[in-house]
């Protein structure tokens, strides 16, 4: 047991947010480019890749049962495995006739074991490092997830262009369904291998006997039926739920629809562009300005203080959305043009996004029950991305890329 003890967090701490974050973004953003290239309609491709990110609205009402259970080590690994696994069998069935409804039941299952993941891997940073290693190792932790984000919807999405390009003489379709193939098992691959990897790197000394002083199921119902109540008692609860809905809704409508513009041809109102520039404008670029608005923001907030700052932060975060009703009007063919707009666009994005994690953290979880709280603050928020993503794909068809991105 002392060993385990001895294992640096720099050995597992990047590896295991880097395998929290490669599921959420594939399932986000790197499906609704594989769909659209299989031909998927964009109302089923907004309104289903939405529905199954559900699990991670709802992960804080199973999260105090997994402790019942096994260890938190056990279901970081499991879920790993589980996750690669399935990444593998959606790699086979997009050679099957309903691959759709297949690939989306499967990816469902990527989601659940996902949020799971997620549970399971903030367990074990909370209870094997002391409160100084995890001030000291929480840079490390966001760094390796957005980097996880980088490679997905910048190097994938490039690398399945590419393959894209190779199998061109065997028909586009043909060509998108080999790439995709590829880039799935690459995927599978590399979360089974770092669920073995997490098997001897990360570590556990919760031991079997300490399991059995663990409360019972019932205990944890009424424990958390009462975390539940105390967070929809708090003053001026109902302002902050819509406050926090509202904050990203506009961002909900834009997620799923900026990739299919993207990529959808000119005369369909699109910008023609292929994976390759997509992966290379909007996952690469565009994810860097990311991370550098979000550190500049840290920066802001803690000179000005939040109080002074929200609303110039949700300003940020909303009025570059501009940029694609511009991208849609004028549908520019440069592609330093089109890098530079994604790219101002992300910068906000990442850059008023700080704003919002803060105001969860100091408004709204604050108390004794902080941590439960920030869950169900989180869940609420990706509720009000979700349901606008789900719909998204419906009214973009109605108005047209255009007068949709003006409306939004």
């Amino acid at each position: 047991m002392n060993n385990t003890k001895k294992k640096s967090p720099i050995s597992w701490v990047p590896t295991a947010y880097f395998a929290m974050g490669l599921p959420f973004v594939v399932l986000n953003m790197v499906t609704v480019l594989m769909f659209k290239g299989l031909e998927v309609d964009d109302k089923l491709i907004t309104f289903w890749t939405s529905l199954i990110l559900l699990p991670w609205t709802l992960k804080p009402l199973w999260s105090p049962f997994l402790e019942l259970f096994r260890t938190k080590k056990f279901f970081v690994i499991v879920t790993q495995l589980i996750t690669g696994v399935t990444f593998g069998l959606v790699a086979f069935a997009l050679n099957l006739s309903h691959f759709f409804s297949i690939s989306i039941a499967l990816l469902a299952i990527v989601a659940f074991s996902g949020a799971t993941h997620d549970i399971a891997c903030d367990g074990v940073y909370m209870s094997e490092l002391s409160n100084e290693d995890q001030a000291k190792f929480i840079g490390w932790q966001g760094a390796f997830y957005n980097i996880a984000k980088i490679l997905a919807t910048g190097g994938l999405v490039y690398l399945a262009g590419y393959f894209i390009e190779l199998n061109a003489d065997a028909g586009l379709l043909t060509a998108n369904k080999r790439a995709w193939m590829i880039i799935l098992l690459i995927l599978s691959v590399t979360m089974i291998l770092l669920g073995i990897y997490h098997l001897f790197a990360l570590p556990s000394t919760q031991s079997a006997s300490s399991r059995k002083r663990l409360r019972s199921n019932k205990e944890v119902m009424k424990e958390l039926g009462q975390v539940l109540m105390d967070f929809f008692r708090k003053t001026h609860i109902t302002y902050y739920i819509c406050f926090i809905i509202l904050y990203r809704f506009a961002e909900g409508f834009v997620m799923k629809i900026v990739p299919l513009f993207l990529k959808a041809d000119r005369e369909m109102g699109g910008l023609g562009l292929n994976e390759k520039e997509i992966g290379l404008y909007y996952g690469t670029y565009g994810a860097a300005a990311f991370v550098l608005g979000s550190l500049l923001a840290g920066y802001y907030i803690a000179r000005r203080g939040l109080k002074k700052t929200i609303f110039s932060l949700c300003c940020i975060f909303n009025l570059p959305f501009m940029v694609y009703a511009l991208f849609a009007y004028f549908q520019p063919e440069s592609g330093w043009i089109i890098c530079s707009g994604i790219v101002f666009e992300y910068f906000g994005y990442g850059f008023g996004f700080v704003g919002l994690t803060l105001f969860m953290m100091q408004q709204v979880a604050a108390g004794p029950h902080q941590m439960a709280h920030y869950a169900f603050a989180s869940g609420i928020m990706n509720l009000g991305v979700m349901i606008p993503g789900m719909i998204s794909g419906f009214l973009s068809d109605w108005l047209g890329y255009a007068q949709y991105f003006i409306v939004v």
